[in-house]
């Protein structure tokens, strides 16, 4: 797979502790919109998807991410591999966080489950919302999004989910209306 970009905050010890945490996201595209989670409590947006469990691949944690997170069903014959964004930053409880973000194209059937969200997913209200690209960029970039904030690994977050739309609008992914909006 591809790398799309990396974002290294270089605000960690090279040689210290680390831990890894790899992730998949889907990309669902319908009619111009995304399907997005949005965290309704902190006000913004993230594409569906999240960590890899222990002996789980690709296609398996990202059909139980999105069901989870979403409650929508991805059909597994529609995923196609997109690409994979290297973040290296500060940790939590270690000195430096790994995580390689896999981003694939996938479809989803018509009916919508309900999501089965972890506790902090509850708590931030995560909803599945359908939205036109330009509302995720002028949100996640100038919405005030609280004491969410002072998470230092949330602005590297808002922004990977960014750039990576900016990236399929810059490929016409959404059609020609949306060309020049990678640039606001």
């Amino acid at each position: 797979m591809k790398l799309l970009f990396t974002i290294d905050t270089k605000d960690y010890d090279p040689n210290g502790t680390s831990a890894i945490r790899p992730s998949v996201r889907g990309i669902i595209i319908r009619e111009n919109t995304l399907a997005m989670i949005h965290s309704l409590k902190y006000d913004y947006y993230k594409f569906p998807g999240g960590g890899i469990e222990n002996g789980e691949d690709h296609l398996t944690t990202l059909i139980r991410e999105v069901a989870e997170e979403s409650g929508l069903s991805v059909i597994p014959s529609s995923v196609q591999p997109y690409g994979y964004v290297h973040r290296v930053q500060k940790g939590t409880k270690e000195d430096m966080f790994i995580q390689d973000n896999y981003y694939y194209f996938c479809d989803v059937q018509d009916k919508v489950n309900l999501p089965q969200l972890d506790d902090y997913e509850d708590e931030e209200c995560f909803t599945l919302e359908w939205v036109r690209p330009e509302t995720v960029l002028y949100t996640n970039r100038n919405h005030s999004h609280g004491a969410k904030e002072q998470f230092f690994q949330f602005a590297t977050m808002s922004e990977r989910e960014c750039r990576v739309i900016e990236m399929l609008i810059q490929e016409k992914r959404f059609g020609d209306e949306f060309h020049g909006l990678e640039k606001e």
